[in-house]
């Protein structure tokens, strides 16, 4: 029996897993496009679906945790197929936790609706906006760089942190100074720097996605290197 025959149940094991692994992506993707959709146009009915998008996105975790563990103890992988394992069970982590995020934009949409906005916090609610498409951005280069196994792909999500975390500054900036200037948006503004940041968490997630896919390519930890460091590295 050939090497390549052999390797057929594990191949046929492997692809499955990562099929699992991008189908929870997906759900993180809706459930986060989903809520900033609900905190920019005030949309209750939204902010619920992206609720009950997190309890799928909780049970595709369990689920998903269970068969790679299954796995492990079937075939006993070695080499790039355990570092793809173990990739997956820490992008599993992430993925739940874009989840958590997502539903606490979500929160702040309800409670926004349930008190108001005033005019002057229509501006920073479009920056938000900003904020959630930069973060949806790098969570689907995230996804597509573990699909292609593209190690160029996933540098550009590290390089692309670094866009919303500066956007992020600058819209906690300019809610402060608001809240100060007016104190009638006090309670909004802080449920909006609540969501900023759940946003901003969303990019750090996707990072240590892509940190994830250039540890499967290369066999490198790269967490907590440099973006210097890490392009020297892989190039």
């Amino acid at each position: 029996m050939s090497a390549s025959t052999n390797r057929a149940p594990l191949d046929a094991e492997l692809g499955h897993l990562s099929a699992q692994l991008l189908a929870m992506g997906g759900l993180a993707e809706s459930q986060l496009s989903q809520a900033v959709y609900a905190i920019t146009r005030a949309s209750g009915e939204t902010a619920s679906q992206v609720l009950e998008l997190e309890r799928r996105l909780n049970s595709s975790e369990v689920d998903l945790e269970r068969e790679l563990w299954a796995l492990v103890a079937r075939q006993q992988p070695t080499a790039r197929d355990l570092r793809l394992l173990i990739a997956v069970s820490k992008m599993v982590r992430d993925l739940e936790r874009i989840g958590d995020e997502a539903s606490r934009v979500a929160r702040v949409a309800h409670r926004l609706l349930s008190h108001g906005v005033h005019g002057p916090l229509r501006e920073p609610i479009q920056a938000i906006a900003a904020t959630g498409a930069l973060a949806l951005r790098q969570l689907r280069q995230a996804l597509d760089a573990f699909a292609r196994q593209d190690v160029e792909l996933a540098l550009a999500v590290l390089r692309s942190d670094e866009v919303l975390d500066a956007g992020f500054e600058q819209l906690v900036r300019s809610l402060v100074q608001l809240m100060g200037d007016d104190p009638r948006t006090i309670s909004s503004g802080i449920d909006l720097v609540f969501a900023a940041k759940a946003l901003e968490r969303v990019g750090d997630h996707a990072k240590n996605l892509a940190e994830q896919v250039i540890y499967c390519v290369k066999g490198a930890d790269v967490r907590h290197t440099p973006l210097g460091g890490v392009e020297a590295l892989v190039n």
